[in-house]
């Protein structure tokens, strides 16, 4: 297995840990090119995600992690039949949205941000990956129903809210920290409200829910006209609390309020001696990172 590092243009480039005799799947990205910016630069490392896909990430700052596979995950296992057009909301650096996009290699994937670095990250990763033609982050608020005026009818939807309220503690000084776990610009409800505007009638939504109860999330999908049709909670490690949910949402249509369907089995990540469990390493496999 391969763990060493090589430094380009002052950040960081990490070699694959991959078992031996692992082979990935999915298409290869395009590289970086004569472009100098799709190297890493001062203070970034460029990682894999899915695949043979990479990510752009700062050290200090936010970093994709289980949550962001875990939603891409689900969604894919939720998503209609056909996905012509997904939308990643508060997409961050683009690890949902590059996750999907690499599953769905016939979609057309649009992300939203509001955090100025996170969109040059992104962006830059997509063009790295060769999806900058099938891919776009636009930048701003998902709560402005102007950042999407003009594109509606969306197949599949996903989301990975803050889940800290302002007020709930110190929020991190480092770069991006602060509004990832702190509901800056918005939490679920405001999540809801912006994919219930642009889900198209067959679609489905998929949010990652942490640090707030159930009762919350399902109040937020009814208020916007959604209807919950499957969630799980994730469990980091045998005998440890739930770390966050999982919901995939329908449109309700205006029909009769029906009762949210029970919780499905938990998603164990890891049992009481901290090996993976043989769904962790599935649902890692599905989306190309290795078991």
């Amino acid at each position: 297995m391969t763990t060493t590092v090589g430094w380009q243009s002052g950040g960081i480039v990490r070699a694959a840990r991959r078992p031996d005799g692992w082979v990935s799947r999915g298409s290869l990205p395009d590289g970086p090119g004569d472009r100098e910016d799709l190297w890493p630069g001062a203070g970034e490392d460029l990682c894999y995600l899915s695949g043979e896909w990479r990510i752009f990430q700062r050290l200090d700052g936010h970093r994709w992690s289980l949550d962001d596979l875990a939603t891409a995950w689900f969604a894919i296992e939720h998503a209609p039949a056909r996905v012509e057009r997904a939308l990643d909301l508060g997409c961050g650096i683009g690890s949902v949205l590059m996750m999907i996009a690499w599953s769905l290699p016939q979609a057309r994937v649009t992300g939203v941000e509001a955090q100025s670095i996170s969109v040059g990250l992104a962006r830059r990763s997509l063009a790295y990956n060769g999806a900058a033609g099938r891919c776009e982050v636009l930048f701003g608020d998902l709560r402005d129903p102007e950042i999407l005026a003009d594109r509606s009818g969306f197949d599949l939807i996903t989301g990975t809210p803050p889940y800290l309220p302002i007020g709930a503690g110190t929020a991190s000084s480092r770069p991006q920290r602060g509004p990832c776990c702190f509901e800056t610009r918005g939490g679920i409800e405001a999540y809801c409200a912006a994919a219930a505007r642009v889900l198209a009638p067959h679609g489905r939504f998929v949010a990652c829910e942490g640090g707030n109860p159930p009762a919350r999330t399902l109040a937020a999908a009814a208020a916007a006209g959604l209807r919950v049709l499957a969630w799980r909670e994730v469990i980091p490690r045998e005998g440890k609390p739930p770390l966050f949910g999982l919901y995939a949402f329908a449109r309700a249509d205006g029909g009769a309020a029906k009762d949210p369907p029970a919780a499905g089995p938990p998603l164990l990540i890891r049992d009481a001696a901290g090996r993976r469990t043989n769904e962790c390493a599935l649902m890692r496999e599905a989306m190309g990172v290795p078991p």
